[in-house]
């Protein structure tokens, strides 16, 4: 008799994880907005002098009459592999929403809850303060099989303070260059960020973002990767409409390039979820909102600048998600009815598709999203 109730442990045991993937690569891009990502290039802010220098070029590679086809063309990847295998929301238009759960709208305060599940309300600006929540790579340390398997890479210098490098330990590559390359190639990137001045003073080019992400990955195999591109916010608040869709497709294909190198790592071939996601969204109407991000609440504080917007910027809480992998449903556009998906629920979401339950590390973060897990 035991040995049947023993036998029934592991079985209800393996049906609880059968889910669950070994490995989890999470992808942000900063600020890009969900009607791009869902209708392609805006023909308005193209063929705009304000907005485009490139106008031509936006449309002879882009334009289609077709929004489902603009769409394919500006983000492949996205739209032929992730949204085919997976599951994605934030399509507004057909039911779909997702949106951020702070009060503010805009990056710290966006990763913050994407990252430890909680939403804080004393983070409530972009300065460098370290963070005093945990995020789900600092909890996975603390689980034997995790500790020191994860690591992240990012084009903002704030994700330090945002990850708490000083607590948690964390490998955190963010704007600066690799302090301790382990390589001939990361040697040579370290030279070219030297020789090659950043476009922002706080942004680098997500170039050197993804190749010191690939070149760790291929070297350590962290099970948890965090990869944060930042080039989309940066040419948006510039007003350079072209820039910012550029930006977005070279993006794409940088995530293309990690999803086929995670499937040519043995132990990660299909042993790998994927999440892609947004920080926040950015206004639509009237045109130029499309460059900024904030609250009503913010626009009365840190974000003054935009105190003209006596509403905020509508529409950036806006925000979309995308994942595939064996712990994803294959259900394509998920509709929402009337409520929202959430930033905050990302953590759980992440944790359970790892085997783990998000109670035994934080219980106060976000629930897990049921729609991303099979």
């Amino acid at each position: 008799m035991k040995r049947l109730y023993c036998i029934f442990c592991i079985f209800m045991l393996q049906s609880l994880n059968a889910g669950a993937a070994d490995n989890v690569v999470l992808i942000t891009l900063d600020g890009l907005r969900w009607q791009e990502v869902f209708f392609g290039l805006d023909r308005q802010l193209a063929l705009s002098d304000d907005y485009s220098g490139l106008s031509d070029e936006l449309m002879n590679e882009y334009w289609d009459d077709s929004a489902g086809l603009r769409a394919q063309k500006l983000l492949p990847f996205l739209h032929d592999v992730v949204f085919e295998k997976g599951s994605y929301a934030g399509n507004r238009d057909q039911g779909s929403c997702a949106k951020v759960s702070n009060d503010w709208y805009f990056s710290y305060p966006g990763y913050s809850e994407i990252l430890t599940g909680i939403v804080n309300p004393a983070i409530n600006s972009n300065r460098k303060m370290a963070n005093p929540e945990r995020s789900i790579f600092e909890l996975l340390n603390t689980v034997p099989e995790f500790n020191g398997r994860s690591a992240a890479f990012a084009s903002w210098d704030v994700f330090p303070f945002i990850l708490n490098t000083e607590r948690s330990g964390l490998h955190v590559n963010a704007f600066y260059k690799e302090a301790e390359p382990q390589s001939e190639f990361e040697t040579l990137l370290n030279r070219l960020y030297e020789d090659t001045p950043p476009p922002w003073a706080t942004v680098r080019n997500d170039s050197f973002t993804h190749h010191y992400a690939m070149s760790y990955f291929k070297r350590e195999k962290p099970r948890v990767l965090f990869i944060s591109y930042g080039e989309t916010d940066d040419f948006a608040h510039d007003g350079k409409y072209d820039e910012y869709i550029f930006a977005a497709n070279r993006t794409d294909r940088f995530i293309r390039e990690i999803w086929e190198m995670v499937q040519e790592t043995e132990g990660f071939k299909d042993n790998t979820d994927l999440f892609i996601t947004v920080d926040h969204g950015r206004g639509d109407d009237p045109i130029e909102t499309w460059q900024h991000h904030a609250s009503q609440t913010s626009v009365t504080g840190y974000m003054s600048s935009l105190a003209n917007y006596e509403e905020g910027i509508v529409g950036s809480d806006a925000v979309w998600m995308a994942a595939m992998g064996p712990g994803i449903p294959n259900s394509k556009l998920i509709s929402t009815g009337g409520d929202c998906l959430s930033s905050h629920r990302i953590a759980a979401t992440l944790l359970e598709l790892l085997g783990q339950n998000y109670r035994d590390l934080q219980p106060e973060m976000g629930a897990p999203m049921k729609e991303f897990l099979r």
